[in-house]
Formats: structure tokens, C-alpha cells, sequence
């Protein structure tokens, strides 16, 4: 819920519609009692017109905000359509929960709303009553129309900077790179603690899921207490991020003391291991570790499309791709397991392997832009840079990409100084995965 209230549009806007109209209710309720015991220094900067001129003020306020908040809709919504077709269209998260796109539409809003809300306040000598008008109301609705006026400004100077390439990319490494920390340690498990890790037997539990849709977080308090309450051991074989059908397993379940499971018991916990795992009809980085990848690929291979042609920008993608794997090549990314009191081993949960992770990073850029020497010498440069990072463990894959590389290099009609600058860089590969310096470099 958090994160969804966090990616949309309106919540803050309506807040603070909400908060102009409190405020335009209660604000004129103080000028009737306080008009006349307000100290001559501080009246001269008070609102100082009759009733229709303040008519007139904040009508002009109400009018002239309500076009700006159109326009400044408009220009929201024609930047997620071109970040939408010309990036990807899973970077429309990082501008719906842009925080200066909404902080501007509710300023906008709540000033409309808190004019039109005085307004009705302001009174002419009709019916034997005498006018009135808020003083210090319209001065609020004064000094509101100039934050707007500067904060249109800000938005406008942040908007053109907001929708350059470089800019998304720094969104998207650094939510990417937060996710990161949150969600996994530093330094890697032993191998003897790994070896530990559970494996289900032939006849285990299946654990199917609810609903169909892409796995978005899972409930680790729920799911250890449903293991404890049944006894059993609990593995949750898909990552966040994953794709789960209705009906399908998602996991397995097996006795701890090799008892098998009442029908009851079974009938409960696979009710409750479902009920652990959320479902989203889209993606989300709220535990997917991969989804800042999976951003930056899209962004990669959109680049390198027909229509657009823009190398650069894939090779600025792959640059963001390789600091993220360096990362994770630093990080615990071994399953995740969940003790009960007695420490015994309850949960497993799969995370994505390094290897995942890196042919996510990899092979798509590495097919659409096969023939662009620019692509293939900045996933050399990528692999040199995570050989620098990687264990002994994690080679044979980055070896394993670096082949596929050779190959697809060799299979084009380079120019034989790109091809001898290719050859140098891999060859830098190979030097850094055997960790001499410093790798040939062409």
C-alpha cells in the first residue's frame, strides 16, 4: 500500500485540497474575529479593498491557477508519453513518484480550491448586513498566486532537466542501487552454510499461488509462522519480480520430523503460504532486486531499435548495468533463510543468482546491438569491470558471456580495426578474470 500511494498521482493533490478547504473554512472565521484588534504595523501589509475588489482578486487567482494546473497536467502527461515510447515504459514509475510533480499539482489545486473557498466568504452591504472581507484570507490567496507563480518556474526548470536520458538512468541506478542495500548484506554466506540450505524431497508439498499476476513482496513473518504452526519447512522457489499463474507451484512444503501432514494441516498451509505472497499486475522494486536491471535493459534495447538508433544511450544504460552488477557481485545473494526459536531452518526463499542477474543485463543488448561496435566493446568493458568484483564462483559465467561476445563479434562485418579493438578488449576480459593487471586494452 505504501508503495502504491507512493507511485500515484493523486494522493497528495487530494490532500491538499482537502487542507485548502479546512483552512479557507476556518482562516475567514479568524479575520471576524480578530479584524479589528490587528496591530497598525502589521495591518498595512494586510489586504486593504473592498468587497469587490477582493472579489476580484481571488477570482482572478482561482481562474489563472485552474489553467496552470491544466497545463501543468498536460506537460506531465505528454513526458510520460514520451518517456513511455522513446525510453520504456516502466519508467513511468520513476515520474509518477516524482515528488516535485506532485508537490506542484496539490500547490496548484489547494490554492484553486482555497480561493474559490473564500470567496464565497466576501460580503457586500446587502439584506441590512454589513460587508465583509477577510483580510488576512485574501492575503494568504495573495501570497499563495506567488508561491504558484515560482514554483511553476521550479517545476518547468525541473522538468526539462527530468526528462534527459542521463537523468532517468541516475533515478533508475539509484532506486536500483537503495534496493540493493536494503534488501542484501554485504559479505556472501560460507560455503558450508550454503551447502546447508534445504533441498525439498520427491514427495513434497506443492504450494500453488492464488492468483496470477507478478510476484511483488512476501510476508516472511506470515510465511515462518505458517511453517512453524505446521511443523514444516517452507521453499519459495520464484523471486519477487517473477510471474506466477493461478493454480501453478510457486513453492514446496515438507514435515520437519519426516511425519506426514494431516489433511487439515496441508489444506491450512497451503492456504497460508499463498496468502503470504502479493501479487501486482505489473512490476515493482518494492523486494525485486532485478527490476532496476530490467529498467535499464529496456532502456538499452529501446535505444538500439530501428526508430531510434541511439547507441549512446545504450552504451550509457550498459555503464549503469555494470555498477549495479558490481554491486551485486558484492552482496549475499545465496537464499534466504528463516529460523524458528530453536534455530532451526523454516523458510527458504530463492533469490537471483549472480549468473540471472548478468544474461538479464546482457543478452538482449547483446542481440539487438550485435552490430554496433560501440555496444559489443562497452559489454567487454562490462565484463572486465565485474571480473574485477567476482569470486572464483562466479567466473565460468562471466567466461560464459564473454564467448557468446566473441562469437557474435566474429560473426559480423566489422572493419578490421573495430574487430583488433574487440579482440584487445576481450582479451582485457580474460586477463581480469585471471586478476593480472593491467588487462590489454586496445
Amino acid at each position: 500500500m505504501r508503495d502504491a500511494l507512493r507511485t500515484q498521482l493523486w494522493p497528495l493533490p487530494a490532500l491538499g485540497v482537502v487542507l485548502a478547504v479546512t483552512v479557507g473554512v476556518g482562516l475567514p472565521r479568524l479575520d471576524m474575529r480578530i479584524l479589528h484588534k490587528v496591530p497598525p504595523a502589521l495591518a498595512g501589509y494586510l489586504f486593504t479593498g473592498g468587497p469587490a475588489a477582493a472579489r476580484a482578486v481571488l477570482q482572478a487567482i482561482a481562474g489563472s491557477l485552474i489553467s496552470v494546473t491544466a497545463l501543468t497536467f498536460s506537460l506531465t502527461v505528454v513526458t510520460l508519453q514520451l518517456a513511455s515510447s522513446q525510453f520504456s515504459p516502466r519508467l513511468l514509475r520513476t515520474f509518477s513518484q516524482d515528488r516535485y510533480v506532485q508537490t506542484t499539482l496539490a500547490l496548484f489545486l489547494a490554492t484553486f480550491t482555497y480561493a474559490l473557498t473564500v470567496l464565497r466568504t466576501v460580503r457586500a452591504r446587502t439584506g441590512g448586513q454589513p460587508p465583509f472581507v477577510p483580510q488576512l484570507s485574501v492575503t494568504v490567496a495573495f501570497l499563495l498566486a506567488l508561491v504558484s507563480v515560482f514554483t511553476l518556474v521550479v517545476f518547468l526548470s525541473h522538468l526539462a532537466r527530468e526528462i534527459r536520458v542521463e537523468a532517468m538512468l541516475r533515478d533508475v541506478h539509484g532506486a536500483a542501487d537503495a534496493t540493493i542495500r536494503r534488501l542484501l548484506t554485504e559479505s556472501g554466506p560460507a560455503t558450508a552454510e550454503r551447502a546447508g540450505v534445504p533441498r525439498p524431497p520427491a514427495d513434497a508439498l506443492p504450494l500453488p499461488a492464488r492468483s496470477s499476476g507478478f510476484l511483488a513482496a512476501v510476508n516472511e513473518e506470515a510465511l515462518l509462522a505458517a511453517a512453524v504452526e505446521a511443523n514444516a519447512v517452507v521453499l519459495i522457489d520464484r523471486c519477487p519480480g517473477s510471474s506466477l499463474i493461478a493454480g501453478t507451484p510457486t513453492g514446496a512444503a515438507w514435515p520437519l520430523d519426516g511425519e506426514p501432514f494431516a489433511r487439515n494441516t496441508r489444506n491450512r498451509l497451503v492456504e497460508r503460504a499463498a496468502g503470504a505472497l502479493t501479487n501486482e499486475f505489473e512490476l515493482t522494486p518494492e523486494q525485486d532486486i532485478a527490476f532496476g536491471l530490467r529498467q535499464l535493459t529496456d532502456v538499452a534495447v529501446k535505444a538500439l531499435s530501428p526508430g531510434i538508433n541511439d547507441p549512446t544511450t545504450a552504451v550509457h544504460a550498459l555503464s549503469h548495468s555494470s555498477a549495479l552488477l558490481c554491486e551485486l557481485a558484492r552482496r549475499d545473494l545465496s537464499p534466504r533463510l528463516l529460523h524458528d526459536d530453536q534455530g532451526r531452518t523454516r523458510v527458504v526463499l530463492r533469490r537471483p543468482t549472480l549468473a540471472e542477474l548478468l544474461h538479464l543485463a546482457v543478452a538482449q543488448p547483446l542481440r539487438y546491438g550485435a552490430a554496433e561496435p560501440a555496444v559489443l566493446a562497452r559489454l567487454c568493458m562490462l565484463l572486465r569491470e565485474l571480473a574485477w568484483h567476482s569470486t572464483t564462483e562466479q567466473r565460468p559465467t562471466i567466461a560464459g558471456h564473454l564467448v557468446r561476445v566473441r562469437s557474435t563479434a566474429a560473426a559480423q562485418d566489422f572493419h578490421p580495426d573495430d574487430r583488433a579493438g574487440l579482440a584487445g578488449l576481450a582479451d582485457g576480459v580474460e586477463q581480469a578474470l585471471t586478476g593480472r593487471w593491467p588487462p590489454t586494452v586496445s
